[in-house]
């Protein structure tokens, strides 16, 4: 898989362009969000690549972190680099993306799945409901 590595390099920048309209901090020039070549290699991620013809049309990954003290669960799996190609959307490929992950993380032991979507992005907030996803907590920010 690492030999995706630059077509996955692509496909994040497709995810920062998207997700722009959301956030006015996200840098206007090239910049990354992941270590992609750790999600390839660390045993504690599970990268999930989709390809349609050659094309890469959805990624994602689970990682099992430690949970905050509080929680009843001491681990819990945070899913990222959730990127559906947008012709393709609507088709189900996220779904079959999240079940993908919760079931590796299901096996790895967590007993919950987390992670972060803008709020205004209401589409992708539908499409994490339609697999079970609830709202839980809203991330605010001040500029100063």
């Amino acid at each position: 898989m690492l030999g995706d590595l630059s077509r996955l390099l692509k496909i994040e920048q497709l995810l920062l362009e998207a997700e722009r309209p959301f956030d006015s901090d996200i840098k206007k020039q090239k910049t990354f969000y992941y270590d992609i070549t750790d999600q390839i290699t660390n045993p504690d991620i599970h990268l999930i690549v989709l390809e349609h013809q050659k094309d890469i049309v959805g990624v994602g990954y689970a990682q099992v972190k430690s949970s905050k003290p509080a929680h009843i669960h001491d681990i819990h799996a945070y899913l990222g680099f959730m990127y559906v190609s947008p012709n393709l959307r609507g088709q189900g490929i996220n779904q079959h993306i999240v079940g993908l992950l919760a079931q590796w993380s299901r096996d790895k032991g967590p007993q919950a799945l987390y992670l972060d979507v803008y709020s205004q992005n209401s589409s992708a907030i539908r499409a994490y409901g339609k697999v079970g996803f609830t709202p839980c907590l809203v991330e605010m920010k001040l500029k100063l």
